[in-house]
């Protein structure tokens, strides 16, 4: 396994700074980071703009977040605040909910929920000038209710203040105080009646407001529980799915790249353009690196995640953290089988050796040799090794002798 890695490792930092077994001089090895800095910014950049071609779950249930907060609210004038929310603060500005929803659909897959568009057209209906006036006078009479609560909260915590001056015999002229022992409690009292009767007009002000057929469709149709729990269903869906097509876009954009770079990479070792191999291997590398971090991502949040979640909190309860042990432990088993694979299917030796031995190509470095070189002129590699029964020099890491047909026991070589 160890030898595996090193050996992997040590092809790969080869590959990365070599040209035709040369090493890399430093102004070169400066150029090469330089592109792979620069490429890579882009690669990243392009992912995060394919991951948004697909509409998320706020923007295709637009409408959920403050219905939910809508319902689990227990303040007395929730119906007030929510169909509030319909109207701008400036009248000026002419909002309509149901178009702002839907403009996320251009130049975007996915379509906006019926429903949320249903919720949109009602809040439309409820934005005009009549109830647009209403909210304005509410909010100036709200105002004046919260600046004679401060005056109050003042004159009270002034109080104690104002009634030792009065017993020091201090004049009015020389006090710090907004208003006189004498007159404290008579100005209070005072406040404390605007305050109630502005209390009053405003609640007069809201019952009307609500009181509007608008209004009425509006509260009726979110407290309409069918409408929420399709909205809830389609919500909690795309939330659970939404990683996964992201992964799935981003992974569109990435594969293009990395079988172009891999195709020309071995292209170019075929025919001797070290420069090219290189780049194109440093290019591979580049390809790969987003496409592992975003899998890496997606196995903290995506279906896999949601999907583990479930397991270990119906069997464990609050244990969530044996999520991470869960990982921990699978983790490493992928990636050795991972390892397995390629060094099996796709680097195996004998497999290259018998496709390179055909071409007339060096069996360790894939450069053209002539067809009885023993040793290779661009690496050194020794081409051919002794068959055990006849004692002549056959193909290396090929299963059989090329004289007697006797079976090579290649695993020892």
């Amino acid at each position: 396994m160890f030898a595996i890695i090193r050996r992997i490792l040590s092809q790969f930092l080869s590959n990365s700074r070599t040209i035709n077994n040369e090493p890399l001089n430093k102004v070169s090895l400066i150029v090469i980071i330089l592109i792979d800095i620069f490429i890579l910014i882009n690669v990243f950049t392009g992912l995060d703009d394919i991951s948004r071609w697909h509409i998320s779950p706020t923007e295709a249930y637009p409408c959920y977040s403050e219905w939910q907060n809508y319902r689990t609210k227990t303040t007395q004038d929730k119906d007030y605040e929510v169909v509030k929310l319909s109207l701008p603060d400036n009248p000026n500005n002419q909002l309509n909910f149901q178009r702002n929803y839907q403009q996320v659909e251009a130049g975007h897959l996915g379509k906006v929920s019926q429903t949320c568009l249903q919720y949109a057209s009602y809040k439309d209906k409820i934005n005009n000038p009549d109830k647009q006036q209403i909210i304005k006078t509410i909010d100036q009479k709200q105002a004046k209710i919260s600046l004679l609560e401060q005056v109050n909260r003042t004159i009270k915590a002034q109080y104690d203040s104002t009634l030792l001056e009065k017993i020091a015999g201090q004049g009015r002229e020389q006090s710090i105080n907004e208003v006189s022992a004498e007159k404290a409690k008579q100005t209070l009292e005072q406040n404390n009646r605007q305050i109630s009767t502005l209390k009053q007009e405003n609640s007069t002000l809201k019952n009307e407001l609500l009181a509007k057929p608008e209004s009425i469709s509006f509260i009726a149709f979110i407290k309409d529980d069918n409408q929420f729990k399709e909205v809830d269903k389609g919500y909690q869906q795309a939330s659970f799915w939404y990683p996964s097509i992201q992964l799935a876009f981003q992974s569109l954009f990435l594969l293009p790249l990395i079988l172009i770079a891999l195709s020309v990479h071995k292209f170019a070792q075929r025919r001797g353009f070290g420069l090219i191999s290189l780049i194109s291997w440093h290019l591979l590398v580049i390809f790969f690196i987003p496409l592992i971090v975003k899998i890496f991502e997606f196995l903290q949040i995506g279906a896999i995640f949601k999907f583990l979640f479930d397991i270990i909190s119906t069997l464990f309860g609050g244990l969530i953290f044996l999520i991470n042990y869960a990982y921990i432990l699978l983790i490493p088993i992928i990636g050795f089988g991972i390892i397995q694979f390629f060094q099996k299917f796709v680097f195996n030796v004998k497999i290259q050796a018998a496709s390179r031995v055909q071409k007339s190509r060096c069996v360790n470095c894939a450069k053209k040799i002539r067809q009885f070189d023993t040793y290779c002129p661009h690496c050194g590699y020794e081409q051919n090794l002794e068959c055990y029964n006849c004692h002549n020099l056959t193909y290396k890491h090929l299963p059989y002798c090329k004289h007697c047909g006797a079976f090579q026991n290649t695993n020892i070589l």
